[in-house]
């Protein structure tokens, strides 16, 4: 039975999920935005909002704890010194899921998720 248990599990086991929830954030954070289904987008926005409220924060047990749920020194040295100082004054809801319609080949629901205030991109530096 299921009792108890709260997020979505996307179809996959445990290990799978939250490494494509990884890989989803440290696009997220490298890009700005990311294109994918509308469920992966709802289950990426409580995976990385949480990491970017931490990272508002910027003391050792932040950076541990951010690192521990994204292990990618580059992208928590991003969410730390781009991310967080743009979002210091917003008490929540840094990302919006914009709906862009079906995929063509199973019929999916897409969307975007994006941050809601423009970071600097990690090309231009």
């Amino acid at each position: 039975m299921r009792h108890g248990k709260s997020g979505k599990t996307l179809g996959m086991g445990t290990p799978q999920r939250v490494a494509a929830l990884r890989n989803m954030a440290i696009s997220l954070v490298e890009h700005g935005r990311i294109e994918t289904t509308l469920l992966r987008a709802k289950a990426l926005r409580v995976f990385i909002e949480p990491l970017i409220t931490a990272g508002k924060k910027d003391d050792l047990s932040s950076r541990r704890y951010v690192l521990r749920r994204l292990p990618n020194k580059a992208c928590v040295k991003r969410i730390f010194a781009d991310v967080s100082p743009v979002f210091a004054a917003r008490p929540g809801g840094y990302t919006r899921i914009v709906r862009t319609g079906q995929r063509q080949g199973d019929n999916a629901s897409m969307a975007i998720i994006e941050f809601v205030d423009e970071i600097k991109s990690a090309k231009a530096e």
